[in-house]
Parts: C-alpha cells; sequence; structure tokens
C-alpha cells in the first residue's frame, strides 16, 4: 500500500471520530441545563397582516405585530393540556435565554420553572447574577414565550424541543382574537418589549421557521 493511500485512510478515520464526538457532545447537551456563548438580543421589525382560521369551533385571527427573529437557548419547556383554545394553540411554552444569562446558565443556578403560562428564576445569592447585570439583566435577557406553531411541520420540530437546546426561531409576535358561536371570546396579546415582568410580559410568538444551533 502507497504512503499517499494510509494517509488518506488515516484522515477519513480522524474525520470520522471528530464527527462522531461532535454529535455525542451535541446530543448529550440535550435535556440539560448548558451555557451558550455569543446569542444577541432578540430582532423584531414593525410587521402587518395577519392570518384567520377555524379551530375546535373559534374563528381565529392572528395579527402580526412585529417579526421576530432570535437565538435562544432552551432552558425550560412546559406542556399544557388541550382543554383551551388557548392550549390548543399554543399547546408549549419555551423559556428561553439569550446574552449573559444564556452564557452564565450553567455556572449559575438560575432555578428556572414553569406553570400557568408563567415562568420563574431564583438564585441562591445575588451575588451569582451581577455580572449579567443583577434581576433586571436577567429578566430582560430571558423570556417565557408561548409557541404557536405556523403548520403540522412546525409543530412536529417544535413537540422535540428539549431543555439545552439552542435555536433559531423566525416568526410573528402576534395578538389573537377568537370567538364560537356561542359569542365566547377570547383574546391574546404578544409582549413587544424584553424589558417588562408580570402579567402580560410573554411573548405570544407564530413560528414560521426553526433551527437548531450548535
Amino acid at each position: 500500500m502507497r504512503k499517499s493511500d494510509s494517509a488518506r485512510k488515516l484522515i477519513i478515520i480522524i474525520l470520522s471520530l471528530s464527527v462522531i464526538v461532535l454529535v455525542f457532545v451535541y446530543f448529550s447537551s440535550r435535556g440539560k441545563q448548558r451555557s451558550v456563548d455569543n446569542l444577541p438580543v432578540p430582532i423584531q421589525t414593525e410587521a402587518d397582516g395577519l392570518t384567520s382560521f377555524e379551530k375546535s369551533g373559534y374563528n381565529v385571527t392572528i395579527s402580526f405585530k412585529y417579526a421576530y427573529d432570535i437565538k435562544a437557548l432552551v432552558v425550560s419547556t412546559h406542556d399544557y393540556v388541550p382543554y383551551s383554545i388557548g392550549d390548543k394553540l399554543s399547546p408549549r411554552d419555551f423559556a428561553l435565554a439569550w446574552g449573559g444569562v444564556a452564557a452564565t446558565n450553567k455556572e449559575v443556578d438560575y432555578n428556572w420553572s414553569q406553570s400557568g403560562r408563567w415562568y420563574s428564576w431564583h438564585v441562591s445569592a445575588y451575588d451569582d447574577i451581577i455580572d449579567v447585570g443583577g434581576e433586571y439583566g436577567v429578566n430582560s435577557q430571558s423570556a417565557n414565550t408561548h409557541i404557536i406553531p405556523a403548520t403540522d411541520i412546525i409543530w412536529d420540530e417544535v413537540k422535540h424541543v428539549k431543555v439545552g437546546d439552542c435555536l433559531h426561531m423566525k416568526g410573528y409576535l402576534v395578538d389573537i382574537s377568537a370567538v364560537d358561536d356561542k359569542g365566547h371570546i377570547f383574546t391574546w396579546n404578544s409582549s413587544t418589549t424584553r424589558e417588562d415582568t408580570g402579567d402580560g410580559a410573554c411573548e405570544v410568538f407564530y413560528v414560521t421557521e426553526i433551527e437548531w444551533l450548535p
């Protein structure tokens, strides 16, 4: 066997092993808290338009407020039993982090949790979050996000998202108005800033594209 053939085979083996290691590292991180550096602030730009459809006896209108482009680390997920029209439109919430919070998510135990369409976090000592801007920094670099899949294909991807995944998602922040034939009305309005807290501070996100990042 010529030396060039041996060298070529060695290179192929090394590259194959490198790919295997990278795949193993990626999948072993899924479902676990991890840190991701250099995730930028979400981008929103003014948009208009709407989409209307019937769902579970409701005539639903989804109005686009802003186009939304976010790269974020999934720090918690929560599924909802589809009883109400809201739960049927948005069967999953993601708690998302970016910036310094995503970069310190493994180093700092934020104790993320979700329930009742809310998310919460707490740390054992305030000193843990000084470097990310304190309480304001954590709240402005993370968000509870109500995910509305635009298509069945997007929904199939959304339901496979796990804690530790890093996602790039595009779509719209939206307001929702729905009414059934008995006159029952459902409304849901998205937050349009990352700096608010409390009731109404969650993003209602109509997702049209989703991509996994390293």
